[in-house]
């Protein structure tokens, strides 16, 4: 890992509008540069460089963050890529991390490993797309999907030719061992006779190559369609260092900036949708790779967006997919997250809808997919007789596994009472029935004693600050982060030093040894940031704080800090804004937001029970 210390020195040193500088042209406005965001499509400028607080933010669409964010959203980096090539630029090396060199080894040689397949990998797309262009039949098969040789382009699209041994022209040596490691080529018997030339043979032979990038943007693999009729119609690579179905997803690559643009996600089924999709006008459109959707896959998907929407065939396949999808996604649906789902007639995918009905007609059905929680209810009542007791009975139990694995939040609450009223129960008699409570499942003994709000107080002098007490807070009760959204992530990790590091180290610690005591937790901070001078001081101070009285509602108070931390931001945000001195109709509109947002926190701390200064 490298030292938080000199991630922010390394910031300090970097001009920020410099950086960008290379990507997108600024003008000077005031004490900020301006210019057309990068992220969004945008006729006047609202993406504005700050250089004295060394952070970029677009009023349109609303992404943020400093030159190492910049360059791993723009440019595809990951974060140690992003620091290397910043700290270049400034002449800087980065210090060696904590790791012992055993560790370092292995980590650089797995790197080189999966560097070196990526690298054959896009070779052979390279050899694939040379090959599309002097087929004439896979051409006329890709004229008669109406797709044009520009989304063929954009998608990097190749076509696997005929022949046991295809790729023997593309690479010097057939029997390189990086062939069969690549997935791109079968070895039969390989272990009896590794040596057995005779024995090895293309993996793709005859289909439309679609290459599957990451997010960086490298080759990890293939997805290859038939032209004509065949088993199976579609063949993927198998699973390798650099490549795994239940991680990655067909199109995403292409479909970042897309996604921002329209403000949600369209998963669909197969490869010539989502290329099929992006020609005819919806180019957000991503697909999972031959494989249910999974956990993973939800979760990348919400860092790029609030908002997914599952589009599946109507057929009792396309049900059960969408049974799988929902379950993936019931962890992460958060109040302030959109899941949705929508299904087309047996006799469509969306290609063909969209071709019959127009991208407008595709539109109403995307604006007209159902809601998270009534696929909950309709997932629950399928087989079910609710006309009889026993109906609604079998109702409840299919519905509470789901019901139970939503985070806490309105959403949960308000569902508890949907669910009574399709069971004919009363909210109460089903909270009670479920051995839980509407308002957020809690220890009881904490539930019961907490008639009203108390303050927190602290054995030091003063009080701590807002990060300080809301790192406390979860100390005292760990599993509350499992019930906080990402947005409640973000505004407490993405911070300053050192709590970027102290929240980070604490969610792998939840996510590795689960809730500990607040002690426990404590020491296994400690241990995490000995490096870390000013984390373990900020760790030093937390541990001089009293332990809470039983009636203080600890949720409660970390909703009231939330609140705070929100308020702030929306003020500095409204500093930057103000400072740029612009009016485009982008930052006029997220400036009347702002001030309404504003009004709301205001409003809402004024009311609030408040909290020590």
């Amino acid at each position: 890992m490298i030292a938080p210390a000199f991630i922010q020195d390394l910031l300090s040193r970097v001009d920020i509008a410099e950086v960008i500088g290379r990507y997108v042209k600024l003008k000077k406005a005031g004490a900020n540069h301006m210019g057309l965001c990068p992220f969004h499509g945008e006729k006047s400028p609202s993406f504005a460089v700050s250089p004295s607080r060394q952070t970029y933010h677009c009023f349109g669409c609303g992404v943020h963050g400093n030159a190492i964010g910049f360059l791993m959203e723009h440019s595809g980096m990951g974060f140690i890529d992003a620091v290397h090539d910043l700290a270049q630029q400034v002449g800087l090396s980065v210090p060696e991390d904590d790791r012992s060199p055993q560790e370092r080894e292995l980590a650089l040689k797995t790197k080189e490993r999966q560097s070196t397949l990526t690298d054959v990998l896009a070779k052979a797309a390279d050899h694939y797309r040379k090959q599309l262009k002097i087929n004439p039949r896979a051409v006329d098969y890709l004229k008669q999907r109406g797709l044009s040789g520009e989304v063929a382009a954009r998608f990097a699209m190749g076509y696997a030719p005929e022949g046991w041994r295809a790729l023997a022209s593309a690479f010097p040596r057939y029997d390189d061992p990086l062939l069969e490691e690549s997935g791109l080529v079968i070895a039969q018997d390989a272990e009896a006779d590794p040596g057995a030339d005779s024995k090895r043979y293309d993996r793709f032979r005859d289909r439309i190559m679609f290459p599957i990038r990451s997010v960086q943007g490298d080759v990890i693999g293939f997805g290859g369609r038939v032209l004509d009729r065949g088993e199976p119609k579609y063949l993927n690579s198998p699973e390798t260092p650099v490549f795994s179905k239940g991680r990655e997803l067909y199109g995403l690559y292409e479909a970042r900036t897309a996604i921002r643009q329209h403000g949600f996600v369209l998963v669909v089924e197969g490869y010539m949708d989502v290329v099929a999709l992006a020609q005819l006008g919806f180019p957000n459109a991503v697909a999972t790779l031959g494989t249910a959707c999974t956990a993973e896959h939800v979760q990348k998907l919400f860092r790029f967006t609030d908002s997914v929407v599952f589009s599946f065939d109507g057929d009792a396949a396309g049900r059960r997919a969408a049974g799988r999808a929902l379950e993936a996604a019931l962890p992460h649906a958060s109040d302030l997250r959109s899941v949705r789902f929508l299904f087309l007639p047996s006799e469509h995918d969306p290609d063909s809808y969209v071709r019959e009905h127009g991208t407008e007609g595709f539109g109403t059905c995307i604006e007209q997919a159902v809601p998270l929680s009534l696929q909950i209810i309709a997932a629950a009542q399928e087989g079910c007789d609710l006309s009889t007791a026993e109906g609604r009975a079998r109702f409840l139990a299919l519905a509470r596994p789901l019901w139970a694995a939503l985070p806490e939040g309105a959403l949960k609450r308000q569902l508890l009472g949907e669910l009574a009223g399709v069971s004919k129960l009363d909210a109460g008699e089903l909270a009670g029935l479920w051995q839980t409570s509407i308002a957020k499942s809690r220890p009881p003994t904490r539930e019961a004693a907490a008639p009203k709000p108390r303050l927190i107080r602290t054995a030091r002098q003063g009080a701590a600050n807002q990060l300080d007490r809301a790192l406390w807070l979860l100390l005292q009760r760990a599993e509350m982060w499992w019930e906080l959204d990402g947005h409640c992530h973000d505004l407490l990790a993405d911070r300053v030093a050192p709590y970027a590091t102290l929240f980070g180290c604490f969610e792998r610690c939840l996510h590795e040894q689960g809730p500990l005591s607040p002690a426990a937790l404590l020491s296994e901070l400690g241990q995490a940031v000995q490096a870390d001078e000013q984390a373990k001081a900020t760790l030093e101070r937390i541990a001089l704080f009293h332990a809470p009285e039983a009636d203080t509602d600890l949720r409660r108070q970390m909703d009231l800090l939330l609140d705070h931390l929100r308020l702030r931001d929306v003020d500095a945000e409204l500093e930057l804004l103000f400072e740029s001195g612009l009016m485009s109709p982008d930052i006029q509109a997220r400036s009347a937001e702002l001030m309404l947002s504003r009004a709301r926190l205001k409003a809402a701390l004024t009311t609030a029970t408040p909290l020590p200064v």
